[in-house]
C-alpha cells in the first residue's frame, strides 16, 4: 500500500464519518450513525432471536453494506467463494466479539464515532482494543493461524449475500413478520432509503479499500505500516467536524448517548473485541465485507455475532446505557477473554508443532 491507497482510505473514511453524522441527524441514535454490532443486535431482535423490546429493527445499513460489497466484488472480480478454515471456532470467536462489543456498547467503528462525538468513555475502549490487538499480535508472531481456506462453490459463496437480499425483500413486503421497537434505540432510525443508500456506499468503499480498524492497528504493531489506520483517522476527523457543525459535539464521560462510564468494563469489552478480531483476521465491519465477497468463514463469524447478540439480551449480558454491565455481563466478558486466550494458545501450540 502506498500514498494512493492512503488517499483512497481517507476518502472512504470521510464518506463514512459524514454519512454517520447525517444518519444520526435523520433519526439514528446518538453517535450511532453506523455500528455493526448494534445493528446486528437490532436485526437479531427484529428476527425474534432475543426478547429485548427496545432493540428490535432490521437495520437497512447492514443489508446495504453486504449488498454493496457483494456487487462491487462481483463486478471487479474479487468475489471468490472460499472457506472451511476452522468454521466452528470462528463462530465461537464471533460470539465472544459480540459479547465484548455489547458490554462496551459499540463495535470499533462506533468507538471511533463516539470519540468524534466527544464521548471519552470510548477512549478507554480504544485503549482496551489496542491492548487486545497487541495480545493477538503476540500469538500471530508465534505462528497462530486458523488455517487456510479452500475453494468452494459459487452457490456457497452467494448464500450469505442472497440471504441479505431475501431479508430486505421480506422486510419491505411483509413487515408484520418482524418486530419493531416502539421505544429505545431500536425505535430510532433514519428513513429506509437513506439508511440503505448509506450502507451501499460504505459497502462499496470498504470493499475496495480493505478498511479495517483491527487490521490497521495490527499492521502498526507487526510491520509499522500506518496505511490502514488512516481510514479510521479520517472517520474520526469527519465525524468530529460534522458533530461540531451540527451542534451535537459534547466532550466528557457523563451523559453520553448510549454509553456508560464503567471504565474497567469498557476496557475489557473492547479488549475481547480486539483480540477476537485479530484471531478472525478482521473487525466486525471487515467480516461483513469478506462474507459478501464469498468467504463462508467470515459468514460463520457474522452468524456467531448474531448468536452472541441474541444471547447477550436473552441472558442479560449486554450493558445498559448509563449503568454498564450487570454481573452476568461481567462474568461473560471475562470468561470470553479466557476462552479466546486458551483457543489462541492452543492453536499456536498446534501450529508450532507442525512447523
Amino acid at each position: 500500500m502506498g500514498i494512493r491507497d492512503k488517499g483512497k482510505l481517507c476518502i472512504t473514511g470521510a464518506i463514512i464519518g459524514a454519512a454517520a453524522v447525517v444518519l444520526t441527524l435523520l433519526g439514528n441514535p446518538g453517535n450511532m450513525g453506523f455500528c455493526i454490532a448494534c445493528f446486528i443486535r437490532d436485526t437479531a431482535g427484529a428476527l425474534h432471536l432475543h426478547t429485548a423490546p427496545i432493540v428490535e429493527y432490521a437495520r437497512p445499513e447492514i443489508i446495504g453494506i453486504i449488498l454493496g460489497a457483494f456487487a462491487i466484488s462481483a463486478v471487479r472480480g474479487d468475489f471468490r467463494p472460499r472457506g472451511g478454515s476452522s468454521p466452528v471456532l470462528r463462530f465461537i470467536i464471533g460470539f465472544i466479539v459480540m459479547i465484548g462489543a455489547l458490554v462496551f456498547l459499540g463495535c470499533p467503528l462506533r468507538m471511533v464515532l463516539r470519540l468524534g462525538g466527544g464521548d471519552l468513555n470510548a477512549l478507554v475502549g480504544l485503549l482496551g482494543f489496542i491492548a487486545g490487538i497487541g495480545i493477538g499480535c503476540i500469538f500471530l508472531n508465534n505462528g497462530f493461524s486458523l488455517g487456510k481456506a479452500g475453494r468452494q462453490s459459487g452457490l456457497e459463496g452467494a448464500a450469505f449475500p442472497s440471504s441479505a437480499v431475501l431479508l430486505f425483500v421480506l422486510f419491505l413486503a411483509f413487515p408484520s413478520l418482524f418486530l419493531f421497537s416502539e421505544s429505545g434505540p431500536g425505535s430510532m432510525h433514519a428513513p429506509v432509503a437513506a439508511a440503505l443508500g448509506a450502507g451501499l456506499a460504505v459497502g462499496v468503499a470498504a470493499e475496495r479499500t480493505r478498511l479495517c480498524m483491527a487490521g490497521g492497528i495490527r499492521d502498526i504493531f507487526l510491520v509499522r505500516d500506518f496505511t490502514l489506520i488512516s481510514g479510521f483517522a479520517a472517520i474520526f476527523a469527519a465525524s468530529l467536524i460534522g458533530n461540531i457543525a451540527a451542534g451535537s459535539f459534547r466532550i466528557g464521560f457523563a451523559d453520553q448517548p448510549i454509553s456508560h462510564p464503567m471504565h474497567l468494563w469498557n476496557f475489557l469489552g473492547m479488549l475481547a473485541v480486539g483480540l477476537g478480531s485479530v484471531m478472525l483476521g478482521g473487525c466486525p465491519l471487515r467480516q461483513l465485507i469478506l462474507a459478501a465477497e464469498g468467504s463462508s468463514d467470515s459468514a460463520m463469524a457474522v452468524l456467531g455475532m448474531m448468536a452472541g447478540a441474541a444471547a447477550a439480551h436473552n441472558f442479560s449480558l449486554a450493558s445498559s446505557a448509563g449503568t454498564g454491565p450487570g454481573i452476568n455481563g461481567k462474568i461473560a466478558v471475562v470468561a470470553g477473554i479466557i476462552i479466546l486466550l486458551a483457543a489462541a494458545a492452543g492453536v499456536t501450540y498446534r501450529e508450532r508443532r507442525k512447523a
